[in-house]
């Protein structure tokens, strides 16, 4: 769905039909240690930008909102995690450095084909 923020994301829910109102990020939902999410978290949240550049389907992600001083600098903080070779990603972008490694470049695509 398209967020508050004018982006696609997965884990971003809304319903307005027949009069309701609702609306909730999954993602932060499903950590307990997370303050509430707000509409406005998804003006600075990352998760996004990540989905886009990343399809890797064994990235696990979670997400949690950061207060910030008095509520200034209220930010969402990603952590990322490769369930198929267990390892923390410090680079949520550009995925997993194991999973990249095993698939094949253009090259060697290309030296197959002849």
């Amino acid at each position: 769905m398209i967020t508050p923020a004018g982006k696609e994301c997965r884990f971003y829910y809304q319903d307005y039909f027949r009069g309701r109102s609702e609306q909730e990020c999954r993602l932060i939902k499903a950590n307990p240690r997370s303050p509430q999410w707000q509409p406005k978290d998804c003006a600075t949240c990352p998760v996004p930008d990540i989905l886009m550049a990343n399809s890797n389907p064994n990235l696990v992600l979670e997400a949690t909102v950061k207060p910030g001083f008095l509520g200034i600098n209220r930010h969402v903080e990603v952590y990322a995690f490769c369930s198929r070779h267990l390892i923390d990603v410090d680079k949520p972008e550009a995925g997993c450095p194991k999973c990249a490694a095993e698939r094949p470049g253009l090259r060697e695509l290309f030296e197959n084909l002849d």
